[in-house]
């Protein structure tokens, strides 16, 4: 499952703001990120946190915490989508009732902080820095402080059919090279390899991504933006192919019931995915259990296993924002959030939760429940080091823009042109370029490109 960019962009940033996002922080947005004029009080009177949210399983893990905080009740209400979650609070921190916890993706993180919604938690969470991995913790900082506490890690992977390759004598593809050479194969059996979405252009983020390419970057007191570097190009190449040659379904995310029944059904037989989506598979398919095998993430050819960290595999986080009146007890529920063993089990879970993968150093203990055998049968054992090893693979040096949700907007326009033959991949990359620059600088955002 992936995001919907379809939610109005933050509202605009003063020239002064956005000289501050372009070095990170100054010592202004901290003060306001650290909770502005809101208490931060530790009084041992009861609290009551609103939380914000809409992952499953995400209820039984505050009544979980309920049930062992006597003075700490978290009241969550569970909204449908992220997109609600964030227009909503875009609107209730204007009214100035924001609630105390949000749940939130790595993307949003820097946009929100330069809005100066989050709380800066860094003294409650930088002392447990080892607990977690050092993928997802990466993208819970800005400028080396903390703004959120990790909940999830997404280890990305090849999921295929693997009775569909065995019965046409094909193997998991490592490579895009083979993928398209297999897509082709399939194609002439009336089977697609992958399915793209018409709204939604995460595969071309997420293989740029793997491509070594950096949309965003900052340089000295501005943005820097790179939309047709060699990466970009590159990835832009293996998915022109995939369009050209029809070897991709193109069923919308928007009747994901329908996307769920073509891959249960064979008509599309590989995703690149993380856990947490195998979660509606183990849910959803009642025609393909156990015919499922794990690969790792197809690759460039000459490339070694790099791993995209945008996106699908975002990192999860939970925030506390910096209009909540007790940030302390709000910090530290987080943190129990995303380190107590009842909570994270049931989180991770495709059952109970999410499938997410836990944030944490050591994963261990729920590897087991995370890796589903009604889905993959047999071939269970040899995904589950595929996952794991997967983890220290995330690209972690990518950089989110201040625009980013806009930006996302424009770019499911043209990707939805490109899935339509109507613009190559390169003339999407291109408008996005223009598009970009012109969109940072009418926000009064210094940038070079």
């Amino acid at each position: 499952m992936s995001r919907n960019p379809h939610h109005p962009a933050r509202r605009r940033l003063r020239t002064a703001l956005a000289s501050a996002v372009a070095l990170g922080m100054t010592a202004a947005l901290a003060a306001c990120s650290s909770g502005g004029g809101a208490s931060s009080s530790s009084s041992t009177a009861h609290v009551t946190l609103q939380y914000w949210g809409w992952n499953p399983g995400t209820k039984a893990v505050v009544s979980a915490f309920n049930a062992s905080h006597p003075d700490v009740t978290i009241k969550y209400e569970s909204l449908s989508t992220k997109v609600d979650e964030m227009n909503d609070l875009t609107n209730s921190v204007k009214a100035g009732d924001a609630p105390c916890l949000v749940q939130g993706q790595s993307e949003d993180l820097l946009s929100l902080v330069s809005e100066g919604i989050p709380a800066d938690i860094t003294q409650w969470i930088a002392p447990d820095k080892s607990d977690f991995s050092t993928s997802a913790y990466s993208y819970t900082t800005v400028q080396g402080k903390n703004y959120a506490v990790p909940t999830a890690t997404s280890p990305g992977f090849l999921i295929y059919r693997a009775d569909v390759f065995k019965k046409y004598g094909l193997t998991a593809p490592t490579t895009y090279s083979q993928f398209i050479a297999d897509g082709k194969v399939l194609a002439s059996h009336g089977v697609y390899i992958t399915n793209f979405a018409g709204e939604d252009p995460s595969t071309l983020e997420n293989m740029a991504m793997q491509a070594g390419a950096h949309w965003y970057s900052i340089d000295g007191n501005a943005w820097k933006v790179d939309f047709t570097d060699p990466g970009s190009l590159e990835a832009a190449d293996v998915i022109q192919q995939i369009v050209d040659d029809n070897l991709d379904s193109q069923i919308s995310f928007a009747d994901y019931a329908a996307v769920q029944r073509n891959y249960d059904a064979g008509g599309t037989v590989t995703r690149w995915i993380s856990t947490w989506q195998m979660a509606g598979m183990v849910k959803n398919y009642t025609k393909s259990d156990g015919d499922w095998a794990i690969a790792p993430w197809t690759r460039y050819d000459g490339q070694g296993l790099a791993l995209p960290a945008g996106l699908n595999n975002a990192s999860g986080n939970n925030f506390v924002t910096s209009q909540c009146k007790y940030i302390p007890q709000a910090a530290e529920a987080a943190l129990w959030m995303s380190t107590n063993a009842t909570a994270v089990s049931i989180m991770a879970s495709p059952s109970t939760g999410s499938d997410f993968y836990p944030a944490l150093a050591d994963t261990t203990p729920y590897v087991s429940e995370i890796v589903p055998q009604k889905l993959l049968g047999s071939n269970t054992a040899a995904a589950t080091p595929v996952i794991t090893d997967s983890i220290s693979h995330i690209v972690t040096g990518w950089t989110f823009g201040p625009d980013w949700t806009a930006m996302g907007a424009e770019e499911a326009n043209g990707w939805a042109k490109v899935l339509t033959k109507q613009e190559t991949v390169v003339q999407l990359l291109d408008h996005m370029q223009q598009w970009v620059v012109a969109d940072l600088k009418s926000r009064g955002i210094s940038v070079v490109s």
